[in-house]
């Protein structure tokens, strides 16, 4: 199972493969499982009926990385209208970003006077929040520091964290200090040994320690914390732990991607908790697809029966 995942991970990255495998008919067959289309629209229209199931919706536009500042610019631009879009059709739908699809890695400058211009108007048009999702190690420090300057201008911010990366648990610590509001993964970037725990079972144990410390974040501060997590033995788990804690079922919240799992989410938000699906859209969709995939190799096979069916 390790060398699946290594070896999803390693494609998610190769620029050949990046190239053609979209191109392949069956893979764009497949790809259906974790996303209703590659427009808003796609998204917008999935959105609709999963929100009458009380079921809450984030949507992310995929792609990262981009090479000149006008991609940024139209990146901002899109969300722009996309919440003007969401607000005309009264829906409360929340926005994750990706820093470098917003310019991060061309101009800081610049990419914070787009996600702060975002934020705005995610406060004032849609009146919830705003989350930054976290990327590959490399970019975690710069990403914090980006978030807590971000969060001195907009209080609608939150911030996605690793639980796979041994750093965590002290960034979680440093940033609970203040009114933060986190979104807790896994993580599903290839990292070194050195700086993130290499096996599942280590991952998944940081991870219910982290929840533990978020648990006890919402008894004590009311902090708005996201589960973002496929994984059910993990979340009974931590419904256990706030059933300990006494906390009230409403103020624990789990997340899952589009596609996976999502008759769990149904079955949660039935027993009184707060559940969310993340829809992302957009054709960049490889690199995404493919983490996915290394997440839970079993998926592999969930895919293949489905496309020769």
């Amino acid at each position: 199972m390790q060398l699946s995942r290594s070896i999803l991970l390693w494609m998610s990255e190769n620029n050949f493969l990046k190239r053609e495998i979209p191109k392949l008919k069956f893979v764009q067959k497949a790809i259906r499982k974790f996303m209703p289309g590659e427009t808003e629209h796609d998204a917008l229209n999935e959105a609709v009926n999963l929100l009458s199931e009380k079921i809450g919706i984030t949507f992310t536009k995929l792609g990262e990385n981009i090479i000149q500042i006008s991609e940024a610019e139209n990146v901002k631009n899109h969300y722009l209208d996309l919440i003007e879009l969401i607000k005309k059709k009264n829906l409360n739908i929340e926005l994750s970003i990706k820093l470098t699809q917003l310019g991060f890695d061309l101009s800081e400058e610049k990419c914070f006077a787009f996600c702060n211009e975002l934020a705005d108007s995610v406060k004032n048009k849609l009146g919830n929040t705003l989350f930054i999702d976290m990327e590959g190690s490399a970019y975690t420090q710069r990403t914090i520091d980006f978030y807590n300057k971000l969060k001195t201008t907009n209080e609608n911010v939150g911030l996605c964290l690793q639980a796979y990366l041994y750093r965590t648990e002290t960034d979680l610590k440093n940033l609970l200090q203040e009114n933060t509001k986190i979104r807790l993964v896994k993580g599903a970037y290839r990292e070194a040994k050195e700086i993130a725990f290499p096996k599942k079972i280590d991952v998944d144990e940081n991870y219910l320690e982290l929840s533990k410390v978020l648990l006890q974040s919402i008894k004590e501060k009311n902090s708005r914390v996201i589960f973002g997590t496929h994984d059910e033995i993990l979340i009974e788990k931590i419904i256990k732990e706030g059933k300990y804690l006494n906390l009230s079922k409403v103020k624990l919240e789990f997340q899952m991607l589009y596609g996976i799992k999502n008759n769990y989410i149904r079955n949660l938000v039935k027993r009184g908790y707060k559940g969310s699906i993340l829809i992302a859209y957009g054709n960049s969709w490889y690199a995404w697809y493919m983490r996915r995939l290394a997440e839970r190799p079993a998926n592999i096979w969930f895919v293949l029966k489905n496309i020769f069916k």
